[in-house]
């Protein structure tokens, strides 16, 4: 944490002085209140029970975050959580699709689904809650965060969602909700031995990286039609990146107002599979259209299937993987330094969100280099 904080700070703006203030009184009470009320209990008890409910799989932990941005629009940062997570269930996918086996040992394929995966239940066991003790204080006209540290939450956000219902800034509190989630899988999945290990020291993490394969996608509805906005992500193993790009991605998000809305009806029209034939169906197919045996040739052009091309396969989620085991998430708070808040308080730079070339180009590079692999291995 001490690294992250060795150039010269510009001045934190006024508003988030008293956040400074409380953050740094954190400490002598941290321990949560043992006094409950018969009521308080019975939140919690409600929370605990949705939240596992919901923490299936990437496509119920999808639709929740969805579910709830339509309840509580105010919360920006579900919203993005549904449309990264869609990100998710595609990249998990992707990983039984037709190019990427071909890359990839059936070992590989099941490390990467396990990171992406565990990844994508500790976020929604840590946010969700927060989601709903917020939505329970909505429906009982006060702030409930003081339950918080019941759920194992940081003591950080607890700040935050205090400060949030005092003045409603949206994205002060998204911008938190980054910072918290990235924090959070630091230790237990980026920097946790198995996943160093087995993933992201693996060369396939880093051919990964080089073939900008890790596109964050989000599809949006104008004129009737899909089209695409996003960014790319790199360096995956640095925090700080991953908060560049969490805060860019909201930016891109929210910063175009008829982008916003198209980004809302499409996500609504087109519930969430796992298959990336939910944005593109003239490229992608859950159904394998490939006969066996056939001669692998180049069939993709500009995103577009060249005339008499099967569809690449691309399969829902409930097919390509079954529904994991978890282990209890390891305890702890990440909170250890009230620097941490300079992080809420830059704005990413507004972005274009341009994505569809560089997309497309690397599925063509992808498509190549599944080509070559078979190529290769019939020669052996």
């Amino acid at each position: 944490m001490i690294k992250m904080f060795k150039k010269k700070q510009s001045p934190l703006p006024k508003s988030l002085l008293p956040i400074k203030k409380e953050l740094k009184a954190i400490g002598k009470t941290s321990d949560p209140d043992s006094q409950l009320s018969i009521e308080d209990s019975r939140i919690l008890q409600e929370v605990k029970e949705k939240t596992l409910e919901l923490n299936q799989n990437n496509v119920t932990r999808t639709k929740a975050y969805l579910d709830f941005y339509n309840a509580c629009p105010e919360i920006h940062w579900a919203l993005l959580a549904h449309m990264v997570s869609r990100n998710g269930g595609w990249n998990m996918t992707d990983l039984k699709g037709e190019l990427l086996t071909r890359l990839m040992s059936q070992k590989e394929q099941k490390s990467f689904f396990l990171f992406l995966e565990r990844a994508n239940w500790l976020i929604f066991q840590d946010a969700y809650p927060q989601l709903l003790i917020y939505q329970a204080g909505l429906q009982r006209k006060k702030n409930l965060s003081r339950l918080l540290p019941h759920l194992n939450i940081s003591s950080f956000m607890k700040v935050l969602w205090n400060h949030f219902w005092q003045t409603r800034d949206s994205a002060l509190l998204t911008h938190a909700l980054i910072v918290n989630e990235q924090n959070y899988v630091e230790t237990r999945v980026v920097n946790h031995p198995e996943f160093q290990k087995n993933v992201l020291g693996s060369l396939e993490f880093k051919l990964q990286d080089y073939l900008s394969m890790n596109h964050i996608l989000f599809p949006y509805l104008k004129n009737n039609a899909t089209k695409l906005s996003g960014q790319t992500v790199h360096q995956f193993e640095s925090l700080l990146e991953r908060i560049g790009i969490g805060k860019r991605l909201y930016t891109l998000l929210f910063s175009d107002e008829d982008r916003l809305h198209g980004t809302i009806r499409w996500a609504n029209k087109y519930p969430h599979t796992g298959s990336r034939k939910d944005y593109w169906p003239h490229l992608f197919n859950f159904i394998h259209e490939g006969k066996p045996g056939v001669l692998l040739l180049p069939r993709l052009v500009s995103c577009h299937l060249l005339p008499g091309f099967s569809k690449f396969y691309s399969p829902k989620l409930e097919f390509a993987w079954k529904e994991q085991e978890h282990k209890e998430a390891e305890s702890g708070d990440w909170y250890k330094n009230w620097k941490i808040i300079y992080h809420l308080a830059s704005s990413a730079e507004e972005t274009t969100g341009d994505i569809k070339k560089d997309y497309c180009q690397t599925l063509q590079k992808l498509e190549l280099a599944a080509i070559a692999k078979k190529t290769l291995n019939s020669l052996k």
